[in-house]
C-alpha cells in the first residue's frame, strides 16, 4: 500500500510540474556562533618585532564563525580578533572540525583581523627555532614577539567549537549580499618622495612628499542572514584597513566598535564576522591631514563606527533570498624566499653583538630579523602558500595568507566573474607583508618592503596569489543574487487623495 501511495504522489507531482528533487531538497540554511579568546594579563602583545606585554583588558577578543549550507555542501567562514594565525593552528582546527562535522578542511576559511592589541598568536611559533644555533635561538625566543603554546591551543579549540556550534545551529534562512562605500577612514600610507623612493608614513606636513603611492578600497562588503522570524542572526563584514586603532589594553580594536554599532541596531545576539580586505598598505592614518590625529577610543569609534554604520545601511537595503550554491576550492603555491646577502648577514652579526642603545634600536631590531631569516632560508628556502575561494551564492571570498597590498585586492575584484568578490587577507596562515613588484623595484621602498623573518617572499608572490585566486573563482559558477519582487501592476485609477488639481479656495 505504501509503495502505491508513493507512486500516486509521484505521478501527481509530475503531472503538476512539481520537481521531486526540488521538493526533497533542504532549504538554504545558516548558523553563527562565537567564542572568547581574550588574552590573560601578562601575555605577550604581538604586532611588533620586539616583546611587549598586556597589562590591562579593554574589550573582548573573539572567534566568530558562520556556516552556510545549500542542502548538498557546507562552508565555514571564521574571523579572529588576532594579529595572525599560523598554519599549524589552521590545520589543527580544521582537523577537529572535520572530525566533528564531516566538513572538508578546504571548506573552512580562517582569517585574522590583524589586531595589534590581541593575544599571542605570533610572530615566532612554538618550536620554530628549537634546532637553531644557541645564539639564534636566543634571539628568536628571548628578543622577539612569540606565540604562547597554551594560548594557541585555546584559540584552536575556540575556532573548532565556534564552527561546530554554528554548524549545529544552522537553520532555514534568507540571506542577502551587497556593497557599501566608506571612504573617510582608510588611507594608503605609502608616498612617492622627491628623492625618487617610496616611504611609509612620511608624516603629515612633510614637504618631500609628492603623491600617494597606491590605492585604497572603500567598499564595505556585507553578507547578512535572517531566520524564519525575520531576525538578523549574523553577518559578515569585509573591509580593507589595518586593525591598528589601539585603545589602552587588549582589544579587537575598531572591530569592537563596528560590532557595537551593528548590534545596537539589530540586537546584542547578532554575530558579526569581520574579514580584513587587502590592506597591507592601508591604515586609518591620513598623512595628508592638516589636523591632529584621533587617538584611542576616539580613533576606534570613528573607524569602526563608520564602517559599522555603512554595514547597517547595506543590511537594511539588500534584497533577501537563498544564497546558493555554496562551494570551496583551494590551491597551493610554492613561493621562494628572498635571501639576504652573505655580507649583510655578517654585518648584522656585528650589530646584534652590540648594545641596542649604542647602535640604535631600529637598526638592532632589523639586524636581528636578518639573522633569523638567514636561519629560516637555510631550513626552508620556499614557503607553501594556500589560496582559497569560498562561494556563498553570488559572492566569493578569495583568500591569501599575507598582509596583502590593496592593489592586489582590486585586481582580484576586477578579474573575478562574481558580482560580489571579497578579498580576504591573513587567511589560513601568515607570510607577512606581500608588496607589489613596483614597491620592490627601483622607485619602491618603505616599511613593508623590509627584508625580515616575517616578510620575505619573492617579488612576484603577490601577483601569483592574485592570479591563482582569480583562477579559483573562475572554476565556480556564481549563484543568482536575490532581487526585490516586482511592483504591483498599475491600477486604472491613480491615488484618489493625490489625483486633484490645486485648491486655492
Amino acid at each position: 500500500m505504501t509503495s502505491r501511495i508513493s507512486l500516486i504522489m509521484t505521478v501527481l507531482m509530475l503531472a503538476s510540474g512539481t520537481s521531486i528533487m526540488a521538493a526533497d531538497k533542504p532549504a538554504f540554511r545558516a548558523g553563527f556562533a562565537e567564542r572568547d579568546i581574550t588574552p590573560a594579563l601578562g601575555m605577550e602583545r604581538p604586532g611588533g618585532y620586539s616583546k611587549a606585554f598586556h597589562t590591562s583588558i579593554h574589550d573582548p577578543c573573539k572567534v566568530r564563525a558562520a556556516v552556510f549550507d545549500d542542502g548538498a555542501s557546507r562552508v565555514a567562514i571564521v574571523g579572529l580578533d588576532a594579529l595572525m594565525i599560523g598554519r599549524p593552528s589552521v590545520v589543527a582546527a580544521r582537523t577537529t572540525i572535520h572530525e566533528r562535522t564531516g566538513m572538508p578542511p578546504e571548506s573552512v576559511l580562517i582569517s585574522a583581523s590583524h589586531s595589534h592589541s590581541s593575544g599571542p598568536t605570533g610572530m615566532v611559533l612554538p618550536g620554530e627555532f628549537d634546532d637553531a644555533p644557541p645564539a639564534i635561538r636566543a634571539l628568536a625566543y628571548e628578543k622577539t614577539s612569540c606565540a604562547n603554546a597554551d594560548y594557541l591551543k585555546q584559540v584552536e579549540q575556540a575556532i573548532a567549537d565556534a564552527v561546530c556550534e554554528a554548524f549545529e545551529k544552522r537553520g532555514a534562512a534568507t540571506a542577502g549580499v551587497g556593497f557599501g562605500i566608506e571612504d573617510q577612514v582608510a588611507f594608503n600610507r605609502r608616498f612617492h618622495m622627491r628623492n625618487g623612493l617610496t616611504f611609509t608614513h612620511p608624516r603629515p606636513g612633510n614637504p618631500e612628499m609628492l603623491d600617494v603611492a597606491g590605492p585604497t578600497d572603500p567598499q564595505v562588503g556585507v553578507v547578512g542572514a535572517w531566520n524564519a522570524d525575520g531576525k538578523l542572526t549574523g553577518c559578515i563584514v569585509n573591509f580593507a584597513c589595518h586593525a591598528t586603532t589601539s585603545p589602552a589594553g587588549a582589544s579587537a580594536t575598531y572591530i569592537y566598535y563596528l560590532e557595537r554599532v551593528i548590534r545596537g541596531t539589530f540586537g546584542n545576539d547578532v554575530i558579526v564576522v569581520f574579514l580584513p580586505g587587502a590592506c597591507g598598505d592601508i591604515t586609518q592614518v591620513d598623512n595628508l591631514s592638516p589636523f591632529a590625529r584621533r587617538r584611542g577610543d576616539d580613533d576606534g569609534w570613528f573607524v569602526g563606527g563608520r564602517i559599522g554604520a555603512e554595514a547597517v545601511k547595506v543590511l537594511l537595503s539588500i534584497p533577501r533570498g537563498e544564497l546558493v550554491p555554496v562551494a570551496a576550492r583551494t590551491t597551493t603555491l610554492e613561493c621562494k624566499r628572498r635571501v639576504p646577502r652573505p655580507d649583510r648577514v655578517a654585518h648584522c652579526e656585528k650589530i646584534v653583538a652590540q648594545d641596542p642603545a649604542k647602535v640604535g634600536t631600529t637598526d638592532w631590531v632589523f639586524a636581528k630579523e636578518i639573522l633569523l631569516l638567514d636561519y629560516l632560508v637555510k631550513k626552508a628556502p620556499e614557503k607553501q602558500v594556500e589560496i582559497q575561494a569560498v562561494q556563498v551564492g553570488p559572492a566569493v571570498f578569495v583568500t591569501n595568507p599575507a598582509e596583502y597590498f590593496c592593489q592586489f585586492g582590486l585586481d582580484i575584484k576586477a578579474g573575478s566573474p562574481f558580482p560580489f568578490t571579497f578579498p580576504v587577507e591573513l587567511a589560513n596562515d601568515c607570510v607577512g607583508y606581500v608588496p607589489t613588484e613596483e614597491a620592490l623595484g627601483p622607485r619602491g621602498g618603505g616599511y613593508e618592503t623590509r627584508l625580515t623573518f616575517y616578510s620575505n617572499l619573492e617579488p612576484n608572490a603577490g601577483r601569483r596569489m592574485a592570479e591563482a585566486g582569480v583562477d579559483l573563482a573562475k572554476q565556480l559558477t556564481p549563484g543568482t543574487a536575490p532581487t526585490f519582487g516586482p511592483a504591483p501592476p498599475f491600477k486604472a485609477d491613480a491615488w484618489g487623495y493625490g489625483a486633484v488639481p490645486p485648491e486655492l479656495d
